[in-house]
């Protein structure tokens, strides 16, 4: 239980953030940068409990990897969406309740692949940061982690609204950020992402870096 309260926890904290800088705020770059730096303080704060993922993208690409337990994934992906749901309902009712919202005019093929090239390269850091052996004990894991979403915020945010996570796809869409309509581009591109990026570093890696884990010990490695 421990692992899904953290994960609820920090994928609050970032829709939370997402949605008081990306709504009424002026924050201009401020909100790439409050962004990066809110996932990078919870990848630390939780990482040694659940593996910090906060992203249902994420998750399968850890699953791939063979770094978390199957029976897991389910109840990481409900901890995670609920709270989103729960922080992008705070923002949208009390935080900036009454703030006029637009949602983002999206054109598909470009925000299908903005979308998938960041959440590739957000799911590819994430285990070549986090769960091989090779950088095993490491102390910047969390900003590597927090920099890539950053980084992918002030790159494609115009183009696609740098979801890279479903579960911010899903508060987004309750903020009205984006269009229920154009959740599916997100679902898409993100799970697809996770996909080719755990295949893609199980090829690249030396076969002593991606022996799974025993079914009893935690998600994913991090420093001690």
């Amino acid at each position: 239980m421990n692992k899904y309260i953290a994960e609820f926890i920090g994928t609050f904290f970032l829709v939370l953030t997402i949605g008081c800088t990306g709504i009424g705020a002026g924050a201009g770059v401020i909100a790439p940068l409050a962004i990066g730096a809110a996932l990078m303080v919870m990848v630390f704060a939780g990482g040694h409990i659940s593996g910090a993922h906060y992203n249902p993208a994420v998750t399968l690409g850890v699953l791939i990897r063979g770094k978390v337990n199957g029976a897991d994934v389910v109840p990481y992906w409900i901890a995670q969406l609920a709270g989103a749901a729960l922080a992008a309902f705070l923002v949208s009712k009390f935080l900036r309740a009454g703030v006029a919202v637009s949602p983002i005019t999206l054109h598909i093929g470009p925000a299908l692949f903005a979308e998938f090239l960041f959440t590739f390269a957000l799911v590819y850091v994430v285990l070549n940061a986090a769960t091989a052996e090779g950088t095993s004990g490491n102390s910047f894991y969390g900003l590597a982690i927090g920099m890539t979403v950053m980084t992918g915020a002030f790159a494609v945010g115009d183009i696609s609204g740098g979801a890279f996570n479903p579960a911010v796809a899903l508060g987004t869409c309750i903020l009205g950020i984006s269009s229920w309509a154009n959740i599916w581009i997100y679902l898409v591109a993100n799970f697809a992402a996770a996909v080719v990026a755990a295949v893609i570093f199980q090829l690249i890696n030396p076969p002593m870096q991606t022996t799974p884990i025993a079914t009893d010990e935690p998600p994913y490695e991090t420093p001690r």
